[in-house]
């Protein structure tokens, strides 16, 4: 894809919050994000974490991973979902998490993660 085309389906400085325990995936997803144009404005380790980086930054996105080591992504997303378009990510298959309607469309695998996988997440939710 060429960047013009990028551009287009990815909204220019779209602010983001990283959630996930894993301090690696953090920093790649940082990388990959910022390169298809995302600002990221921070990053979290935890669910509580999570929800007092969303108060305080109000970023326009938060990509949440599903599984943290305080509480589940799912609770910290209702917690948070007035506030910010959430995106739910793992490294285990959406299918893994059985009928959960608060995936729907909301969902992007971090094997699949890029800016347009994010973006049409984001669109949807």
């Amino acid at each position: 894809m060429t960047a013009r085309a990028r551009a287009a389906t990815i909204p220019v400085m779209t602010t983001l919050l990283i959630v996930d325990d894993h301090g690696s995936f953090r920093a790649w997803a940082r990388r990959v994000l910022a390169d298809d144009g995302y600002e990221i404005v921070g990053e979290a380790a935890d669910g509580a974490s999570a929800i007092e980086a969303v108060i305080a930054l109000q970023p326009e996105v938060t990509l949440l991973d599903i599984l943290l080591p305080d509480m589940s992504g799912l609770d910290v997303a209702d917690a948070i979902d007035e506030s910010t378009t959430v995106v739910l990510t793992s490294s285990r298959s959406e299918a893994d998490f059985g009928d959960e309607p608060r995936l729907a469309g909301r969902f992007v695998p971090k094997t699949d993660l890029s800016g347009d996988a994010l973006a049409r997440a984001a669109a949807r939710s």
